[in-house]
């Protein structure tokens, strides 16, 4: 694949950010424009590698044709390269933006060297085929009569849509937001995923046939009994939507929010203009703290910044990750090294200095007489390994700190589904919340429903919901139709990646 000795002749150059000083002052796209001659150079840096561990079961979940397409781009093929993309992914302009690339981290290359620039050229892809036109509603030639109703516009909700609809059977697609999209929509910052490009994909959809209804909360607005009256089949695709909260004393100030409510509100007012109606949540000229890393974490810390907050601090439970991979953390396994992602490099612009805290336990909000916030009490951690090899915290003495904030983002993660529509169902759960459904069949306690993405495996990537949309989808034109001709993604949950 590609140049046989480009591995060797080639350094890894990745696409690179807008400047963080120019940036912070909008909330465009971070990328810079796609070079072809840099990214056909990445492209013959692919070893035509015996085992391709990018598409294996340490690598992309939805098994891409990683090496085919770098070699397609090494040698000028466009066209035949986003035909090969979208054979196993449905929409690669979301992976290739906010996906972390496990299959970077899972590139023979990486065992001695800096990965292929993966993302980077699956972006590239698909932003060319949507500009030279290649990308054009396909309607199916025939249809089913089956209906299908699929709760959730996520990346899940969205993918099994389009397969679903590719088999000819008749799709809608529930949101109780204002907006298609999910996650995708308010969850990831414009700054990442432009609201243009997820339009631009659900106008698509919609020119080949999918219903999308909004603003309809199916268990409030609608019943889900009712569906499964109406419909031949209904999804659930309604995503990992219960913040992990922090109940410490003072819980209730005012002052201390959780990530997404910050997210949500600052794209419907600043992305698309929205009269919020004094909901905004507004950093500007606060002292800010982003409990929580990851990349919620870091989204909260960027919009912060653009806001124009004072200062910046960002508090991570455990201890700062080695610069390259630990000893317990081998290649093909995802490596848990330390990152500098967008927002933090906007930090370190703006104030000086990397804004994460690390080894800090949250002990008390802080309030004035009022209720309002005014700051957090925290204390050091250390952690050490228990004789069973399990690691243990413990407080150290003497090193409490009272911390200045007048806004706190709770950024720690989902605890699984919203009950009521389960409940409302009868749907039977696992030991985590998360409705019951096996991967590979997707299918309830419940005949006819199905369940797919965050709300079944619980808080995951992109690149999993669009697996666990396409598995679903199979299952359910097998379920209508006895047979499926819907290509199955290959790749089962017990992977080194399940749960990153």
């Amino acid at each position: 694949m590609g140049k046989p000795t480009g591995f060797k002749e080639f350094d890894r150059e990745k696409v690179p950010w807008r400047l963080p000083v120019v940036r912070i002052n909008d909330y465009d796209e971070i990328y810079t424009e796609h070079k072809t001659e840099q990214l056909k150079t990445q492209g013959a840096r692919c070893m035509d590698c015996g085992v391709p561990f990018c598409q294996s079961a340490s690598g992309c979940p939805i098994d891409n044709l990683i090496p085919e397409w770098n070699d397609l781009v090494y040698n000028n093929r466009w066209k035949e390269a986003i035909e090969r993309l979208h054979k196993t992914n449905n929409f690669p302009e979301f992976t290739g933006r906010v996906c972390p690339a496990p299959c970077e981290g899972a590139c023979v290359l990486g065992i001695t060297n800096p990965p292929v620039t993966i993302k980077n050229i699956e972006n590239a892809i698909v932003d060319r085929a949507w500009a030279e036109g290649w990308i054009k509603p396909e309607p199916p030639q025939s249809r089913t009569g089956k209906k299908v109703a699929i709760v959730g516009s996520g990346p899940a909700g969205l993918t099994a849509a389009d397969q679903l609809n590719k088999a000819g059977h008749l799709v809608t697609v529930f949101e109780r937001e204002d907006r298609i999209g999910g996650l995708l929509q308010y969850g990831i910052p414009n700054m990442k995923l432009s609201k243009d490009a997820v339009q631009r994909r659900v106008d698509k959809m919609t020119a080949e046939g999918i219903e999308f209804r909004t603003s309809v909360n199916v268990g409030k607005d609608i019943s889900p009994n009712e569906l499964r009256e109406q419909y031949d089949a209904v999804l659930l695709a309604c995503g990992a939507t219960k913040p992990r909260d922090l109940p410490i004393a003072n819980r209730d100030a005012k002052g201390v929010y959780f990530a997404m409510e910050f997210l949500t509100a600052n794209t419907q007012q600043r992305v698309h203009g929205d009269n919020l109606n004094g909901r905004f949540i507004s950093a500007e000229g606060k002292d800010v703290i982003v409990i929580g890393g990851g990349d919620t974490g870091t989204d909260c810390i960027g919009t912060s910044i653009r806001h124009g907050c004072r200062s910046l601090v960002n508090f991570e439970l455990l201890p700062k990750p080695p610069e390259g991979r630990a000893s317990d953390n081998p290649w093909p396994e995802w490596p848990r090294i330390f990152r500098v992602d967008y927002g933090h490099e906007e930090a370190e612009a703006k104030f000086g200095k990397d804004p994460r805290e690390y080894q800090l336990l949250s002990k008390e909000f802080l309030v004035d007489g009022d209720g309002k916030l005014k700051g957090i009490k925290t204390v050091q951690v250390q952690w050490t390994k228990t004789a069973e090899g399990g690691w243990q915290m413990s407080e150290v003495e003497g090193s409490e700190k009272d911390w200045p904030a007048q806004l706190i983002l709770l950024a720690m993660g989902f605890l699984g589904p919203e009950q009521y529509v389960a409940e409302k169902l009868g749907l039977e759960t696992d030991a985590r919340s998360n409705f019951q459904a096996e991967h590979g069949k997707f299918a309830t306690n419940l005949e006819g429903v199905f369940a797919a993405g965050d709300c079944r495996r619980g808080q995951s990537l992109v690149v999993w919901a669009i697996n666990e949309g396409r598995g679903a989808a199979r299952s359910i034109d097998i379920y209508l139709e006895g047979t499926s001709t819907l290509a199955a993604p290959g790749i089962t949950m017990g992977t080194a990646l399940a749960g990153v």
